[in-house]
């Protein structure tokens, strides 16, 4: 319990703190947004604000997580690091991306071929890795089984498995890269998950099999690798993001850029896929899931009918478009990922009482 505290407190103050400075070095770089065109006409006064914001938050969850194991003297885990491992190196494609909108002054930044490269080395790593280092349990930080709120049904093997933690790495990254379209909304909606995921780890800590001796009734124990280490990485995200919201909400001084959101993205699911909770997230972080599928059915419609459901997709363009605020569609759609968080903690909750 201690170490979560101290992840989240650090990694808060760290963002509160040392993004001011990265704001300054990337303005004095000139490192600011691409704005296109074709977009929301009112962003176009948000050109030039200072991106790449990503680097502050992913720093402060790396040396909140560091500082945490040096204050409690506790050891790093191999399903800790991993996660670490899959935000840092998808923020490294991400910070790619941004770099060469920046330099080239290209809107699209990577090609398509080369950013998805770049995720599938990441994700397949990832994936590779997740399933070796096995305890003395026999337990590795990843399952060959797919989970819900605990793992279920049959293994699919290391071949399906890296294929099916490929999609939840692919769909996360680019939901969270899809939801960042204003000011705070994807960071505020990823501090509730972060917190979700929280609580998931200390709960799992609390009833975990490595531990059935010390329970109540050790036959409803859960089966996760060093779920309080996962804990304490949500922790360190979720102060770093709160921290970083302070700068980047309306109006933002700076942005995540692609840097960010595919690193925030990488953490969610590296968190669900080593808590055993991976059809779980859909539920925690339906709003990244909701506005993923606004583009997939405006972009289906377009093509199969030629007309569009929306005036504009990502979801949160589209009631823009209809005259609310900026600050309007992100509080309601704080909201709704609030109650995402909500109801995916009381489904865990159900599935471990009655499991």
């Amino acid at each position: 319990m201690t170490q979560i505290l101290f992840a989240g407190a650090i990694g808060l103050f760290l963002t509160l703190a040392g993004t001011p400075l990265l704001i300054k070095v990337l303005a004095r770089k000139g490192y600011g947004q691409f704005i296109r065109d074709d977009g929301p006409r009112g962003h176009l006064g948000k050109r030039g604000t200072p991106t790449m914001g990503g680097i502050a938050f992913i720093l402060a969850t790396l040396l909140a997580y560091a500082g945490a194991k040096v204050i409690t003297g506790e050891s790093a885990t191999y399903p800790g690091l991993l996660v670490l491992f899959l935000m840092a190196g998808m923020g490294v494609v991400g910070f790619l991306d941004d770099y060469i909108k920046i330099v080239k002054r290209r809107s699209l930044g990577l090609r398509a071929g080369a950013k998805m490269s770049g995720q599938l080395v990441v994700g397949v790593l990832f994936a590779v890795l997740a399933v070796q280092f096995e305890d003395e349990r026999g337990q590795t930080p990843a399952s060959l089984r797919l989970s819900f709120v605990t793992d279920f049904g049959w293994t699919i093997g290391p071949v399906l498995f890296v294929v099916w933690a490929l999609f939840m790495v692919l769909a996360m990254s680019n939901g969270v890269n899809l939801t960042d379209g204003l000011d705070g909304l994807a960071t505020g909606a990823s501090v509730m998950v972060f917190g979700g995921y929280t609580f998931i780890g200390l709960w799992q800590f609390q009833n975990w099999c490595g531990r059935a001796t010390d329970l109540v009734n050790p036959s409803s124990c859960m089966e996760v690798r060093d779920p309080l280490d996962l804990a304490v990485v949500a922790s360190a995200l979720m102060g770093a993001c709160f921290g970083f919201l302070w700068w980047n909400t309306s109006p933002a001084k700076i942005f995540m850029g692609d840097t960010g959101s595919l690193a925030l993205g990488g953490a969610l699911a590296g968190l669900a896929i080593c808590s055993r909770t991976e059809l779980l997230l859909a539920l925690l972080g339906g709003l990244f899931v909701l506005i993923t599928l606004s583009v997939v059915i405006q972009v289906g419609s377009f093509r199969t009918t030629g007309r569009r459901v929306f005036r504009m997709a990502p979801l949160q363009h589209h009631f823009e478009l209809k005259g609310w605020s900026e600050v309007l569609v992100v509080v309601r759609f704080w909201t709704i990922q609030g109650v995402c968080v909500i109801v995916g903690l009381g489904v865990f909750y159900a599935g471990w009482a009655t499991g």
